[in-house]
């Protein structure tokens, strides 16, 4: 039986639930529209040491078969076929894959073909979990619910910078049919300003895009070469720009660093540590 633990902030944005042992994340803007997702927390999995224990990503060092069963345990706890999931390789670029049928089980099983260069993944189709990795990133999650249109991009600093949460919202306009006044964005769990000093050439790249007074709204210059950096910030700017209505966009207070017994942070861990996932399927 699902049991609603607690709303981690005022705004109600990110609900923490758990079922079956298996702790995760929803948003309430997507869960009111009916759509069924997750965002996983380091608990309720098997892996061990540094992936301790609900890990979901092959490539950190940990046992494929607890890999396997994190999985099991998560698909059991959202009512999904794990086995038909679509993962993709992610390097932090802009490449958006359109996930069709035919793609179904790529990234998790064995004899199909893996995504390569893949950043942000979205579908038409019913029961394909597309799945998403991160440790400090932010996870930028859509549904279109009346053109029944999923997609989910990784943005850390440098996917920010190139806009890809833009660039995803143009991608379920052009391909996917939808239309920008209808899609609910999330800006998920990942770094905050507090946590995320940056050095002077990333600040340069942020000041090439935003204007003088955005960047005075996402960066604090601490006037030794270094910032703090506002990655919520940027891609709530990002997204209000590519069209997103404000009442349709919900963005986390829910900072990995700041929280690494509970998420998994690349920075709090010195990058010994397990991925954490989004999970967005559409269901019959």
């Amino acid at each position: 039986m699902e049991e609603r633990i607690h709303y981690t902030n005022e705004n109600h944005s990110t609900c923490i639930r758990e079922k079956n042992g298996v702790t995760y994340l929803t948003f309430p803007l997507l869960e009111k529209a009916g759509l069924v997702h997750g965002f996983t927390t380091r608990l309720g999995g098997v892996s061990e040491g540094d992936c301790a224990s609900m890990n979901l990503s092959f490539t950190r060092g940990d046992r494929e078969e607890d890999v396997r069963e994190n999985y099991r345990l998560i698909g059991d706890a959202l009512g999904l076929d794990m086995n038909r999931a679509v993962l993709s390789h992610q390097v932090h670029k802009t490449e958006i894959c359109f996930v069709t049928e035919k793609d179904a089980g790529r990234g998790i099983c064995p004899d199909k073909e893996k995504l390569f260069e893949i950043d942000g993944l979205m579908t038409k189709d019913k029961n394909i979990p597309l799945v998403t990795f991160f440790a400090d990133c932010v996870p930028l999650l859509f549904y279109d619910p009346k053109g029944k249109v999923i997609a989910a991009s990784h943005s850390g600093w440098r996917g920010t910078v190139e806009k890809i949460g833009a660039k995803t919202v143009e991608k379920m306009v052009n391909e996917a049919g939808s239309h920008k006044e209808d899609i609910l964005a999330v800006v998920g769990p990942s770094i905050c300003q507090d946590c995320y000093e940056v050095s002077e050439d990333v600040a340069q790249e942020f000041a090439r895009i935003f204007s003088r007074e955005e960047c005075e709204e996402i960066m604090i210059d601490k006037h030794n070469g270094k910032y703090q950096l506002d990655l919520w910030k940027a891609n709530e700017m990002i997204l209000l720009g590519a069209g997103i209505k404000r009442e349709n966009l919900a963005v986390t207070d829910l900072c990995t660093c700041c929280n690494p017994k509970f998420l998994f942070s690349h920075r709090a861990s010195q990058g010994k540590r397990g991925n954490l996932s989004a999970i967005l399927c559409l269901t019959d």
